[in-house]
């Protein structure tokens, strides 16, 4: 340090601010230090693209912009983003919110072998970084005692036994810490998670054992991070659809402010947004929740709209059902608006609307439990927004889901980019967009479109890695009968690796299941998403480097190096289903195909091919199977591949 040089000491940046240097200029000299000198000082390749992106980063940051980082893999694109995003929350002192596509990437970030660890360990920084998780990823202690007083499942005894001793009551407030993770109940498989895990029905502001709630005390926990909070696409947009609402009922947003937002796996973006906003309803939930209603010392008259609703439900359900598309190939099943279904709409809404009424007549009356009363009128005036969506707007996007358990009538806004661009987009803080996959062919427009984004920066940064070398790739086209017999064959031909099976729906999933894991016995481990908590499934799979995983999620994010992953099986095109969502999307624009069918199935496909080779080290094969019929894309196919495939056909 030269003398009578000014030194402004602020003590949590890892390099010092002087007076006469800007914090942009600061942190650029450092982040060059950084990749020059300190990491190939603690033995990290050099690599000319990752300096690239960091410095194209630093613009972002500097002018509070909207930006496209498109990075292949291997280029360290997240080792560069965290660096910024640290300095940037610590300079600002405000946390930055690094948003990944799911609940399964949060934990890939924060794991011992991530790179905030790496980070920490390669510059001796002590990261404050934290965890948001959905809702639904938190144990309800109000659910689990009525499932535990109902069913002889060891495991969910097994939760039980698990509390903390202050959830019992017993010591005091400053021994509570976080608990209730989904990822602390590996065990479970997803239906049982269900049965005690946080849903919508739950009234967790009047909940009398609130203050000892897993769920709330996460909240706190993650809401004092310092540096980092990490969180789901999911979440974030539940958090800014809801933050208005929770303000105007005394209650904090579901997130602090933010530094800047980093959106891992960006082009996934939209579709958390759309289901942020979907309202569903199911066809047992109002009996549930009126019958609870009805145990309270109501009127007679109240009693009577009460049974009056419930058939009408039941009868909108049949008349939902009557009207559902059941030849569709998706879980997805559209909904015709004939006039019956129509009529039976309206009929309920002024019923619903009825009850709401006479409900605060009884409130005043004081007969009925204010923790009851809270679930059913938020409740009926969810059905009733529903209701008023389905009857007034023609825009909606509306579906069935059915299942052997409950039907389910979903409804969501069919174009989100208005809204991401006046609640997300229109804040002056830096946005960055993180993927190996943004753009079809260097252009960011179908992206940006679909996401309200009108100004951006945008580059592009090619994997560093000798694909030659290191991949092949093989299009095999043939009917589905060979198909399954062919990929079995693959299967039990890399013994000595791990396999990555990726499919389009769960539906083709559970086909696969069902026709080849019983010819697979002798294969090895078979891991299926489903089976159990998916970050502790991903963790198997990695440490048993001869099992197969079978997916219809992890087309992106997974990052599995080494022989644990030598094999990347896509079962089929990720070509868009002819779902609600979808037509809508297609409806919207002039050339559905190529700009909407061609477009997402070309970015999900370089997704599922680039969890294949993670490390310069990393070799193995992708294969991917087309129908006679999906050969019409085969030049499109082509083109995106890191390599020249070989093409059989049988």
């Amino acid at each position: 340090m030269k003398r009578g040089r000014s030194v402004l000491t602020t003590k949590s940046l890892p390099f010092p601010l002087t007076g006469d240097q800007s914090f942009y200029e600061a942190l650029g000299d450092w982040i060059g230090d950084v990749f020059y000198d300190i990491f190939p000082e603690k033995g990290l390749e050099l690599r000319d693209e990752q300096i690239f992106m960091a410095f194209q980063l630093e613009q972002a940051f500097k002018k509070k912009s909207i930006m496209f980082a498109e990075a292949g893999v291997g280029t360290g694109k997240t080792l560069a983003y965290l660096l910024y995003t640290i300095c940037y929350a610590r300079y600002t002192g405000k946390p930055a919110i690094i948003a990944c596509s799911d609940e399964t990437l949060i934990e890939q970030l924060v794991k011992k072998t991530g790179d905030i660890h790496k980070i920490e360990e390669l510059l001796d920084l002590s990261v404050d970084v934290r965890l948001a998780k959905s809702r639904e990823q938190y144990l309800c202690l109000t659910k689990l005692d009525k499932t535990a007083s109902k069913t002889d499942d060891e495991d969910i005894d097994f939760v039980y036994e698990q509390l903390p001793e202050f959830v019992h009551g017993n010591g005091s407030m400053t021994s509570f810490y976080p608990y209730g993770d989904r990822k602390e109940y590996p065990y479970l498989d997803d239906d049982q998670w269900k049965s005690v895990n946080y849903d919508s029905l739950q009234d967790c502001l009047s909940c009398d054992v609130r203050h000892r709630c897993g769920q709330t005390l996460n909240r706190e926990h993650y809401r004092a991070a310092g540096d980092l909070i990490v969180c789901s696409h999911d979440f974030y947009m539940e958090h800014i659809w809801t933050k208005e609402a929770r303000k105007r009922e005394g209650q904090l947003p579901l997130l602090p402010e933010a530094s800047a937002v980093i959106f891992d796996e960006g082009h996934l973006l939209e579709f958390a947004a759309q289901k942020a906003l979907t309202y569903r309803t199911s066809l047992s939930n109002l009996a549930v929740i009126l019958d609870k209603l009805s145990s309270n010392d109501i009127r007679e008259k109240t009693l009577y709209l009460i049974d009056r609703i419930l058939e009408q439900h039941d009868q909108w359900f049949a008349e939902i059902s009557r009207q559902a598309d059941h030849n569709s190939m998706t879980e997805r099943l559209a909904i015709k608006r004939h006039p019956d279904l129509m009529t039976k709409s309206k009929m309920l809404k002024e019923s619903i609307d009825q009850l709401l009424e006479e409900l605060v007549f009884e409130s005043e009356l004081y007969v009925i439990d204010d923790y009851d009363l809270k679930i059913v009128e938020e409740y009926l005036e969810r059905v009733l927004f529903s209701l008023k969506l389905f009857v007034d707007d023609d825009g909606a996007i509306v579906w069935l889901e059915e299942s052997s358990e409950d039907d389910t009538l979903v409804i969501m806004p069919r174009l989100v980019e208005d809204i991401l661009r006046e609640e997300v987009f229109s804040k002056k803080i830096p946005y960055i967009f993180s993927s190996a996959t943004l753009s079809v062919k260097e252009d960011f427009s179908y992206l940006a479109h679909s996401l309200g984004i009108d100004q951006y920066d945008a580059f592009t940064v090619s994997s560093p890695f000798e694909y030659e070398d290191t991949m092949d790739v093989t299009i095999h086209v043939m009917d589905e009968f060979d198909k399954g017999e062919k990929q079995v064959e693959l299967l039990k031909a890399n013994h000595t690796g791990g396999s990555l099976v990726l499919f389009n729906s769960k539906g083709d999933q559970d086909l696969f299941q069902v026709g080849c894991s019983h010819e697979l016995s002798n294969r090895g481990t078979i891991y299926f998403e489903g089976d159990e908590e998916i970050s502790t499934l991903v963790e198997k799979f990695q440490m048993d480097s001869s099992s197969i995983l079978s997916a219809h999620h992890l087309w992106e994010g997974l990052d599995v190096p080494g022989v644990s992953l030598s094999q990347v099986i896509i079962d089929s095109l990720p070509i868009p289903p002819l779902d609600p969502v979808f037509e809508a999307k297609r409806n919207h624009v002039a050339d559905p195909v190529q700009q909407v069918d061609l477009p997402y199935m070309l970015l999900r496909l370089q997704q599922g091919i680039g969890r294949l080779i993670r490390t310069s080290s990393d070799k193995g094969s992708v294969h991917i199977f087309l129908t006679q019929e999906d050969l019409k894309w085969i030049d499109e196919v082509t083109s995106i591949l890191p390599v020249q495939p070989k093409i059989l056909q049988r």
